[in-house]
């Protein structure tokens, strides 16, 4: 006999988040960094959280990705869930950057800059 279903579970777990983090505790969504050829891949998992509650705001070298928690779409006020900030390094090309959801988790890529466009032979003026 299953006294609790799975769709039930499903949405009563933001619930759960939520008010965990508003009863002073934390609901951290799991990030990982894969390093590749071609550039970086930022993957957070947050499998309770919709996509349209996930935001990444990039400003200047630091990036921060955090969710809410809206009860209703169109609600003026969200709660936040959780909160990452990643200072970026110099050798990735910020103004590539695209992000993806698909299958509960958010891809963040970010290539590298072209090496041979951030090396360049600076001029001696003599005076």
């Amino acid at each position: 006999m299953n006294l609790i279903s799975r769709e039930f579970i499903r949405n009563m777990a933001p619930q759960l988040d939520l008010l965990n983090t508003l009863g002073g505790g934390i609901a951290q969504a799991q990030m990982r960094i894969d390093k590749l050829k071609k550039g970086v891949v930022i993957r957070v998992a947050a499998p309770t959280v919709s996509p349209e509650n996930i935001h990444v705001v990039l400003h200047n070298s630091r990036m921060t990705v955090y969710g809410e928690f809206r009860h209703q779409p169109e609600d003026q006020l969200g709660a936040p869930l959780f909160t990452r900030i990643l200072d970026l390094p110099t050798n990735l090309d910020l103004t590539r950057i695209d992000a993806v959801h698909e299958n509960n988790e958010l891809q963040v890529r970010i290539p590298y800059l072209d090496p041979s466009s951030q090396q360049r032979e600076i001029e001696i003026k003599q005076r």
